[in-house]
């Protein structure tokens, strides 16, 4: 079988999509899918220094890249437009069996249904919470109009849309598209685990050993509600720990993010650390004691299962789509978006340390036995297999 992923862009620059969508690809091919990614060469405001209209490997994954169109205008820039890509799509899609979309509002994902539809090829779309309320909130008008215009119409002609928890289906289902859908997991590759990464964390930062560390690993951007968490951490003036703050964002949003972590007094506590990738990520996540992700909408959040895969308790709020698992199972701490209900919560974390360990050893053994790539994949090939002989979908997680 041969499956084709689209998507705008694959660095991890933009998020833990990308990087979601490497390993599902990774992992269909260890189970003897025949999958490629096609994509283009946007790297945020940069461009990939790779091979342009070749199959390369890239990251493990064969990747065909194609030229962005990088004007000036950022919001040009962010739609990914790319006149190769057509022409390659235009020759090429048919050569494969069935073609899986990932992300909306751009140029590479729209362009590839409206093709597919036309050479009557079949196709899943994943939007990745970009058909959610809060998401669909931002630029209302351009993003409700392009919706009505044209995406409605490439959603509706898909033989299925995918989505990633309960709670992005329940949303999405207000907007009354037709196509059939159905909820299947991202999955994650267990992380190799590091002994001493506790030890090694709080000697590069200079931490003493028994303090806790919190972890904020995500994207900058007002959405992860970094001005709700920042307001509840300076309030735990009677406890210690040590913030770890790491990601990227626009230039002038981590200039207010500075000026947050100036004005509540919490800059002695907190290390700004960048974007991380690689072993450096990893020592944070497996050396740190609370993962907190405040975020306004996330329809997965990948960052939240690599912590709970390595046993790391997390503070989320109800807009994560994983809340409801870590309410459920006892992972850690759900509060509403709310400074004080924050405040609360990671005081009750630094009030009882041995709870949130138990927390955290529940998570690992709960990630290990449901969310790997290796299950995840499985269920997808069904879906394909279904989908390409007229069946329905089979019973999923």
């Amino acid at each position: 079988m041969r499956v084709l992923h689209v998507i705008p862009s694959v660095p991890e620059v933009r998020g833990g999509t990308s990087q979601a969508v490497l390993d599902m690809v990774k992992a269909l091919r260890a189970d003897n899918i025949d999958a490629e990614i096609a994509t283009t060469n946007d790297n945020g405001n940069d461009l990939l220094d790779v091979p342009l209209q070749k199959c390369i490997e890239y990251k493990q994954v064969p990747v065909w890249f194609f030229h962005r169109f990088s004007p000036k205008a950022r919001s040009v820039r962010e739609y990914a437009f790319s006149g190769q890509f057509t022409q390659w799509l235009w020759h090429n899609i048919s050569t494969y069996k069935l073609v899986h979309v990932h992300a909306l509002f751009s140029y590479p994902s729209t362009m590839t249904m409206a093709i597919a539809r036309y050479r009557n090829l079949p196709y899943i779309v994943s939007p990745h919470g970009l058909l959610c309320e809060w998401s669909l909130q931002q630029s209302t008008r351009k993003k409700q109009s392009y919706l009505k215009l044209i995406e409605q119409a490439n959603l509706n002609h898909s033989q299925a849309i995918h989505f990633t928890s309960q709670q992005e289906q329940q949303e999405v289902s207000q907007l009354g598209l037709s196509a059939p859908s159905f909820v299947l997991p991202l999955g994650l590759t267990p992380p190799k685990l590091i002994p001493d990464a506790r030890s090694r964390l709080r000697q590069r930062f200079n931490i003493p050993a028994d303090e806790p560390v919190i972890l904020f690993l995500s994207r900058l951007h007002y959405k992860k509600g970094l001005d709700y968490l920042i307001p509840a951490l300076s309030k735990l003036t009677h406890h210690r720990f040590t913030f770890i703050l790491a990601g990227s964002g626009t230039p002038d949003y981590e200039a207010q993010i500075q000026s947050l972590l100036i004005s509540t007094g919490l800059c002695d506590r907190t290390h700004v650390v960048g974007f991380v990738e690689g072993e450096t990520k990893d020592i944070l996540i497996q050396g740190s004691d609370l993962f907190a992700l405040t975020s306004h909408s996330e329809n997965f959040a990948v960052a939240v299962l690599e912590a709970l895969t390595v046993g790391l308790p997390v503070l989320v709020t109800p807009g994560v789509a994983l809340a409801s698992v870590v309410s459920q199972h006892q992972l850690g701490y759900v509060p509403d978006l709310d400074v004080f209900a924050i405040a609360n919560a990671l005081d009750a974390y630094l009030s009882d340390p041995q709870a949130a360990k138990d927390m955290g050893n529940r998570a690992r053994q709960l990630i290990l036995e449901k969310y790997t790539w290796k299950k995840i994949v499985s269920q997808m090939q069904h879906v394909y297999t279904n989908i390409l002989q007229h069946k329905p979908f089979p019973t999923l997680l």
